[in-house]
């Protein structure tokens, strides 16, 4: 089979499939492989996958495992409510653990390697069709590769899902800045490493983790654009970076010093769609539903798509062992399409309440204050063991209406997804 696109999503369904026994060839359009960014969350849903794969060890070994998710007001500085970490293993049975993108990509890289994924480099591919027996693909050389399934992990820009719908990525007019700080400088003393932190504000946030152990400080901050709303194409430049936030606590400025401001990544997610397959044809991470960061899925949500394929490729195979294609892919179809959609629209919402100013600000604060640091009522709907099939996927929670702030209760929901 053929898997389109080298990133965190293909590498790990390339892996989950030649786990079960599959020849795997990879298409990469990059001249070589690698990842761009900073810092990546993993939730237990996904480090369950990992040590699943026999590689949780080795990741946990790159990157650090967290005591506790901190959410402050980035106006004043105060805290919201948080999550503990450690509690929260003993709940799902795995860590949340924090991780550089480019190390998480190459742990995956590696794995494919051992396992005899091909791995070709440079292979643009520009077109999609299927076949009497599979499926076909096109590279910008001329060149062309067929197999029985194609998997397409091509990203927000996909080429394949074209021939699913006729959309565009949709903006949310917000921009992300990354930046990492080494331990040594006094930015980094004055942080405890063991907190995952955001500091949520009007129209903008701040994240910040340790990385590698500690060695690195992961920084991001997100603002909304006036530029991108005026409809200007130089949208998320520094200049609106400094604007955005002068208005938050000395801790969020003191960090804007250290982000890269010479790149910047505008915020891009799709609308769900419920149609993922196509003949022998089939979207998979990014391709299928890019979300916004705001619930920090997105990378794992490519993981448990490939994850959920290569269970599938197990539970369907004719008698002579070869897998039944049409039966798993619509065993896939039947069941992440749905879960996607929850996280899609929740990340969005999600956002929406992060961003608050005035009355919807305090009341948002008084709820989060209310919450209980061991309620988990908001995420085991999320964190909790990928669903296999549709009746395996858990219920959302119950939203919690604003207006039901008394300024004394605390935490916010908005539509069908926030938490």
């Amino acid at each position: 089979m053929i898997v389109v696109g080298g990133g965190i999503g293909g590498l790990g369904a390339a892996y989950s499939l030649t786990r079960q026994g599959l020849g795997v060839r990879l298409l990469e359009r990059a001249p070589a492989f690698g990842e761009v960014g900073a810092g990546i969350q993993l939730a237990p849903n996904c480090t369950r996958i990992l040590d699943d794969y026999g590689l949780l060890e080795e990741a946990k070994s790159l990157g650090v495992v967290p005591d506790s998710m901190v959410m402050r007001d980035a106006v004043d500085g105060s805290e919201l409510t948080r999550l503990d970490l450690r509690d929260l293993e003993q709940r799902y049975g795995y860590p949340y653990l924090v991780i550089h993108r480019s190390d998480l990509h190459g742990l995956l890289l590696r794995a494919c390697e051992r396992a005899g994924v091909e791995l070709i480099t440079d292979a643009s591919v520009t077109s999609y069709e299927n076949t009497d027996g599979g499926a076909r693909v096109t590279v910008a050389s001329g060149g062309t590769h067929e197999a029985g399934v194609v998997i397409a992990a091509d990203g927000l820009h996909s080429v394949a899902r074209r021939l699913l719908v006729d959309d565009r990525p949709v903006s949310s007019a917000y921009v992300a800045y990354r930046g990492t700080v080494p331990a040594e400088l006094p930015r980094v003393r004055s942080v405890d490493l063991g907190e995952v932190a955001v500091y949520i504000g009007p129209s903008c946030h701040f994240v910040h983790y340790g990385l590698r152990g500690g060695e690195l400080l992961n920084q991001v901050a997100v603002f909304e654009s006036p530029k991108a709303l005026a409809g200007r194409e130089d949208w998320g430049t520094p200049d609106e970076l400094d604007a955005a936030f002068a208005g938050t606590c000395d801790f969020v400025r003191d960090g804007l010093p250290f982000m890269w401001r010479d790149k910047w990544w505008r915020m891009f997610d799709r609308d769900p769609v419920m149609n993922w397959v196509h003949g022998r044809i089939a979207l998979l991470g990014d391709s299928a539903h890019p979300p916004l960061q705001y619930i920090a899925q997105g990378a794992i949500m490519a993981v448990e798509d490939g994850w959920v394929l290569g269970e599938h490729v197990t539970r369907h195979r004719a008698e002579d062992g070869k897998p039944d294609w049409d039966a798993a892919l619509a065993a896939y179809e039947a069941v992440r399409p749905e879960h996607c959609r929850r996280v899609v629209t929740t990340s969005r919402a999600w956002g929406e309440l992060w961003h608050l100013d005035g009355v919807a600000r305090e009341q948002r604060n008084v709820l989060l204050r209310a919450r209980d640091t061991h309620d988990y009522s908001f995420v085991d709907w999320l964190y909790g063991p990928t669903a296999l099939t549709p009746d395996e996927e858990p219920p959302m929670f119950t939203p919690i209406p604003l207006a039901t702030a008394d300024t004394g209760d605390r935490l916010a929901a908005v539509g069908d997804g926030a938490a």
